[in-house]
């Protein structure tokens, strides 16, 4: 049954109209990968010299023992910004003599075939057999392998079963974001230590190798539950889209906004109820992390924000680059009917400066606890979120008449490059650049909160004269709308 599952995947993606961009994406992927693979097999093999250097005050092994879960610990957060879940068409599968079972484990094995899962040997192995094997022996050696193994797909499963269990309850992402972050930010304020944990784990795995069985019980655990979720809820990812039309949802907030409010809630459903911008908007969240790697004491001590207006300003407007960098695309299954319907084009653009501006605002709230740091990434946060509500929301929607790529809202946005083009590209570099130019007129002569307030004021007055900037691309949008609509329908 695993090679009839493998032969109509491989009909279906040969027989497939698109099947010319998706060679040519993987062809990128597939380089790009191969790449990282050769990097980490170059660490692996010269681990034994780097971590000498990297830690001088410890032993190789030690060092190493103290990476390994602070590898996975780090590789947990880029699964879950990465991973794509494995798909596999069920529908026509589900009224013929096939049980239910034979197409989760076809799932729970196309699943390992991803280079998360290929990393861990390139890096640790060598090392193993370089370094472990000559002072602990073979069975200290076996050990370490097993628990590498186990990591590995303990990680692989609890991706898959959180990502799938998301997309049931929204709440239950939240959740798990919260407690990632607390986990980073007990590391960053050194409450706890990860380094530390993961030596002490693999000293007593040295001392007593029969430990180790402890993480392929849990991987053993993990891989159970992610399959008995998916066995009940087999269903989900074809049906739900359907399931959800019947659903009648009215976000009253919207109504205070008029006609564009109307436009705003019924584009939030949209977010909602589709794969590829649910999780465009859900990765803007997960920036938020990121704040703990650039905002150390020693650069917030000297005031240097040109370092940390980077992560300001993506963290505040992530979900606004992310998702409007797709602008109008999002319709484009339905772009015909909307220039057909009875639609002022300002309340259309007043409905996407709303829901930016939203956006934003949560992101900024929620950026609210690295106050806890310092009272000076408040001012930080408040800048970057004036420029992003100001000026990038402008940016977003004038690149977005110049894209006339139609995207799959229904399809995952991990490695999917589907609706990328020249113009995506284009409105990443103001969107970084501008700010720190900005700043750095200023720094250049040691004024760097005059630099912050200069950003701060060029948001401000680009927010004042919304008004202005809606006509424009209003007037833009009317005169590029029928080559928008050509582009949508090839």
């Amino acid at each position: 049954m695993l090679n009839t599952f493998l032969s109509h995947q491989r009909k279906s993606f040969w027989r497939s109209r698109n099947r010319g961009g998706s060679i040519a994406a993987q062809v990128v992927l597939g380089l790009f990968m191969l790449y990282f693979l050769l990097v980490a097999l170059g660490i692996g093999f010269g681990m034994k010299i780097f971590l000498p250097k990297f830690f001088p005050h410890q032993d190789a092994i030690t060092s190493f023992n103290g990476i390994i879960l602070y590898y996975f610990a780090f590789d947990l957060l880029m699964r879950l910004q990465l991973q794509e879940l494995p798909t596999l068409s069920i529908i026509p599968y589900l009224n013929l003599k096939i049980s239910k079972s034979k197409i989760v484990a076809f799932l729970n094995i196309k699943a390992l075939f991803s280079a998360f899962n290929l990393w861990p040997f390139l890096l640790f192995l060598p090392f193993c057999f370089v370094a472990v094997l000559p002072q602990h022996g073979f069975l200290v050696v076996s050990a370490y392998i097993l628990s590498i193994i186990s990591l590995m797909l303990l990680n692989n499963y609890l991706i898959l079963f959180l990502k799938r269990k998301s997309i049931s309850n929204i709440l239950f992402t939240i959740g798990g974001l919260a407690i990632v972050s607390a986990f980073v930010a007990l590391e960053y304020f050194k409450i706890i230590s990860i380094m530390a944990g993961s030596d002490w784990v693999f000293k007593a795995i040295t001392k007593q190798p029969l430990l180790a069985l402890i993480f392929p019980a849990i991987a053993f655990l993990i891989f159970k539950i992610n399959a008995a979720f998916l066995r009940k809820n087999l269903y989900v990812e074809e049906l739900s889209a359907k399931q959800e039309k019947k659903v009648s949802t009215d976000y009253a907030f919207f109504n205070r906004f008029g006609k564009a409010g109307e436009l705003a809630a019924l584009e939030l459903k949209l977010i909602i109820r589709h794969k590829r911008p649910r999780s465009t908007v859900l990765m803007g969240t997960i920036i938020l992390v990121y704040g703990f790697l650039f905002y150390k004491p020693e650069v917030i001590q000297s005031n240097s924000f040109g370092m940390m207006l980077f992560a300001a300003v993506f963290m505040t407007g992530m979900s606004i680059i992310s998702y409007g960098q797709f602008m109008f695309a999002w319709q484009s299954s339905h772009f015909d009917g909307l220039l057909s319907n009875k639609i002022d084009f300002k309340d259309f653009i007043k409905a996407k400066f709303l829901l930016f501006t939203i956006a934003s605002t949560i992101l900024t709230i929620l950026a609210s606890f690295y106050c806890f740091i310092s009272a000076k990434l408040l001012i930080l946060h408040l800048v970057a979120y004036l420029y992003n509500i100001g000026f990038t929301t402008v940016m977003v929607l004038i690149l977005a008449t110049y894209n006339y790529k139609r995207i799959d809202i229904s399809r995952s946005a991990s490695f999917n490059w589907q609706g990328m083009g020249a113009t995506q590209w284009i409105s990443i570099f103001p969107f970084i650049l501008l700010p720190i130019l900005i700043y750095w007129a200023f720094n250049i002569f040691h004024q760097p909160y005059m630099g912050l307030l200069a950003i701060g004021l060029f948001g401000l007055i680009m927010l004042v004269t919304r008004g202005f900037w809606v006509n424009f691309i209003v007037k833009r949008f009317e005169k590029q709308r029928y080559k928008i609509a050509e582009g949508f329908r090839e």
